[in-house]
C-alpha cells in the first residue's frame, strides 16, 4: 500500500511543519538520507516515509526504521520543504535536554544562540559547534525553534550529535557556575579574539554567546558575560556574518583546547 496526501498519517506528519504542532507533539521532521541516517543512529526515528525508489535505493535505512510508510511523489512533496526532495522524510522525537542536564556533563565548549531568529544561521551555528567539538548548543530567549525544517537541514545532521537546549536569557550565571568562561560576541567588544587566543585565555572551558546579525546581543547578556569579544577585521569588510563569526570563535577555542 502506498500512502497519499489524504492518508491520515501523512496529514499528521505534514502538520509538523508548523511550530505549534511540533511543540504540542514533541516531534519533528528530518528530510533527506543524511539526516535520516543520523536520526536513526541517534535512535529517535518513529516513522520513515519514502517513495518506492528511495526506499529501494536506501534499503539499509529502511531496515533500521521502526516503521516504514511508502508514499507517492505527491505525498513526499507535501512532507518536504525543498525544491528537489531526496525521497525520504523521518518523523523524529525531539531530543532537547534541560540546561542543568547539559551542564552536568561538564562540556568544555558550548555555543549559545541568543535570540537568533534566522533558521539557516541557527542551523549553521549548530553544525559548526558540532564540528568544533562543542558539547551543547543552547537556543536562548526568543530564538528560532531548533526543529524548524530549515534549521534541521542547515545542521546537516549535527542536531543529533550535540545536546540541544532551549531556555531563557537568564543563563549566564548557570554557565559560570558550571565552570565556563562566558564570552559574548560584539563588534564593539573590549577584547580582541586574537589577543585572547595568544594569551591562553581560550584554553579555559568556554561558552560563546552569539546574537542576531540585525540586533546583536541583548544588553543583559553583554553585561553578565565575563568578557565582550570582537573578531578583528583586517581588510575592508564592515563585519562578518553570524555563521562566519561563530566559526572563527568556536575554532579558536577548539585550537586552544587542543
Amino acid at each position: 500500500m502506498t500512502f497519499t496526501t489524504r492518508t491520515p498519517r501523512v496529514v499528521a506528519a505534514r502538520r509538523l511543519q508548523r511550530r505549534r504542532d511540533r511543540d504540542q507533539s514533541g516531534r519533528f521532521l528530518a528530510e533527506g538520507p543524511q539526516a535520516v541516517r543520523e536520526a536513526l543512529a541517534a535512535g529517535v526515528v518513529l516513522e520513515l516515509f519514502g517513495t518506492g525508489d528511495a526506499l529501494t535505493r536506501h534499503g539499509d535505512l529502511a531496515l533500521l526504521a521502526p516503521q516504514v510508510s511508502p508514499v507517492d511523489e505527491e505525498a513526499l512533496a507535501a512532507l518536504t520543504e525543498t525544491v528537489h526532495p531526496q525521497g525520504l522524510v523521518a518523523v523524529c522525537e525531539q531530543i532537547d535536554v534541560t540546561l542543568g542536564a547539559a551542564l552536568a556533563k561538564r562540556p568544555r565548549l558550548v555555543a549559545v544562540a541568543a535570540e537568533i531568529r534566522d533558521p539557516g544561521n541557527a542551523g549553521t551555528v549548530l553544525r559548526t559547534a558540532d564540528a568544533a567539538g562543542a558539547g551543547a548548543v543552547i537556543f536562548a530567549g526568543e530564538a528560532v525553534d531548533p526543529y524548524n525544517g530549515k534549521c534541521v537541514r542547515a545542521s546537516a545532521g549535527s542536531i543529533f550529535h550535540v545536546d540541544v537546549v532551549r531556555t531563557g536569557l537568564d543563563l549566564v550565571g548557570d554557565l559560570q557556575d558550571a565552570g565556563l568562561l562566558v564570552l559574548a560576541t560584539s563588534g564593539y567588544g573590549a577584547d580582541d579574539l586574537d589577543t585572547l587566543l595568544d594569551e591562553g585565555v581560550l584554553a579555559a572551558p568556554t561558552a560563546w554567546i552569539f546574537g542576531s546579525e540585525a540586533h546583536g546581543l541583548p544588553r543583559e547578556l553583554l553585561d553578565a558575560a565575563d568578557r565582550r569579544v570582537r573578531v578583528p577585521i583586517y581588510g575592508g569588510a564592515e563585519s562578518l556574518n553570524l555563521a562566519a563569526a561563530a566559526a572563527v570563535c568556536l575554532y579558536a577555542s577548539a585550537r586552544a583546547h587542543r
